[in-house]
């Protein structure tokens, strides 16, 4: 039987975030994470680079939060984007990643303070989202 090549409507297409320059170049030119997170509030990259900060303190609570802000910044540029709460958003695609380092860091810092449900939630959205994501990032938090 011939596949089918038609695209399927019924399916949830990729969710492909827009670059964020401004927060790249900010990045690359060593400007501290804060200073970033202030002057981008809506990046949830940002907000995840200051939760990796806290966690690499031993502020697991203080990580939680920024993680949290992260999170949910990240669903608004994914519905913003077009998302409607289920389908891909691929690891490969480099915006993508400051939603799942958020989602990431959100679900190490649940776990770290003992929120019931919260991590295993996490880990099926990041495994929904793509795959491939929690390997790498478990991978880099190594």
């Amino acid at each position: 039987m011939p596949e089918n090549l038609l695209p399927n409507p019924t399916a949830n297409p990729e969710t492909l975030l827009p670059a964020e320059p401004e927060v790249d170049a900010a990045l690359a030119a060593d400007t501290p994470v804060a200073s970033v997170v202030v002057s981008h509030p809506s990046s949830s990259l940002a907000w995840a680079l200051l939760a990796d900060e806290a966690w690499a303190r031993g502020a697991s609570l203080e990580s939680y939060a920024y993680a949290r802000v992260g999170y949910h910044r990240g669903l608004d540029a994914l519905r913003k984007a077009g998302w409607r709460g289920v389908g891909p958003v691929p690891w490969s695609h480099e915006p993508n990643r400051g939603v799942l380092r958020a989602l990431f860091a959100l679900r190490r810092a649940a776990e770290a303070i003992g929120e019931p449900g919260e991590p295993e939630r996490l880990t099926e959205f990041l495994n929904a989202s793509d795959p491939a994501a929690l390997p790498a990032l478990s991978a880099a938090a190594e």
